[in-house]
This record gives C-alpha cells, structure tokens and sequence, in this order.
C-alpha cells in the first residue's frame, strides 16, 4: 500500500497560478501562505485525509459533486451535521434517478442537498471546510476512487482561497435546485 502526503512549498503554487493567461479568470490570483498535502490514489489514503478534514469542522461545510458512493465520507458528512456543522451539498442531476442515489442519502440524512442541473456535467470535486481549507482535485468521493483508480487529492489551507471556491459554490447553489427526494 502506498500513501503520499506532502506538505508543498506554496511559492511554487503561487508560481504556478502566476502563469495564467491573463484572460483567465483566475490570472489574479496569486496567493501568498498556502498549506497544501497532496494525496493519490490508488490506496494513498485520500479517503482517510478527507474524513480526518470533515471530522475537525467547526462551523461549515461546503460540498460539490458529481455524486459520491464513499460510506466513509457519507458517515462523517453526517456526523458533522449532527454534531450543528452547517453542512450543504451540491450534486449532478444524475443524482435524481430511480435508484437510490447520494441526494436521497443526504436528504434522508437533514443535509440540505440541490442538484445543480444547468450544465452538461456538473462534475465538481470540492469540499471547503470553515472558510480555510478546501479539499480538491480529480479524486471522486467514492470508494471505486480509493481502491481503482488513478487520482489526486489536495487539501489546501487559505482563507483568500477558500473565499473563491465559495463564491463559486455560491454561483452554482443560486442556479440548483433544492432536493426533496424521491418521489
């Protein structure tokens, strides 16, 4: 089993970002005092390093996705919830079949839950915890994700960051539609 985490030097991220084109919307962002851990999967003990980032929330937690299968990561999605973490999530309208479907989890659970139907694919990986850190990359919130597949995860630490991922956030919740469950 193999597991990385690293804690990167954030001159070289705030480098990268620099690098933008300048019609990028994100060719502004240069950020100073970044704290990232980079994890990869298969086995590199995403799943872990997001459950551990859930169960320190304090105040908020803001979730979009495709969907997500992870038990794990439901089961502490829920116990923050339950112990008063304001906890919101956003899904792909695929989330809206006849199967049972993570909405239906999360509905069943309290979380409030919208499915964000505008786009082809809302194919979102990005959870941000109290403002500070917010959890990204390809790694999908599932368990196929940890054991199969070829992917990354980032857990970055800045406020000025987080502020952009909520405003996105933000922009996607004012377009989805609030979940009711099956009917």
């Amino acid at each position: 089993m193999l597991r990385i985490a690293r804690t990167l030097s954030i001159g070289c991220l705030s480098f990268l970002l620099f690098l933008l084109p300048m019609n990028s919307p994100a060719a502004n962002t240069l950020i100073d005092n970044i704290t990232a851990q980079v994890y990869f999967s298969p086995m590199g003990g995403c799943t872990d390093a997001i459950v551990q980032e859930i169960s320190q929330a304090k105040q908020e937690i803001l979730v979009q996705a495709y969907s997500f299968t992870s038990k794990d990561i439901a089961k502490a999605l829920v116990a923050a919830h339950k112990r008063g973490v304001r906890t919101v999530i956003i899904l792909d309208k695929s989330n809206q079949s006849k199967r049972y479907s993570a909405a239906d989890f999360t509905f069943n659970m309290g979380i409030p839950t919208y499915i964000d139907a505008k786009h082809a694919t809302a194919h979102n990986k990005v959870m941000i915890i109290d403002k500070e850190t917010v959890i990204t990359g390809s790694f999908n919130f599932t368990k196929a994700a940890e054991e199969r597949n070829a992917e990354n995860l980032l857990i970055l630490r800045s406020k000025e960051l987080a502020e952009r991922y909520i405003a996105n956030w933000e922009k996607h919740k004012q377009h989805s539609q609030e979940y009711g469950g099956r009917r």
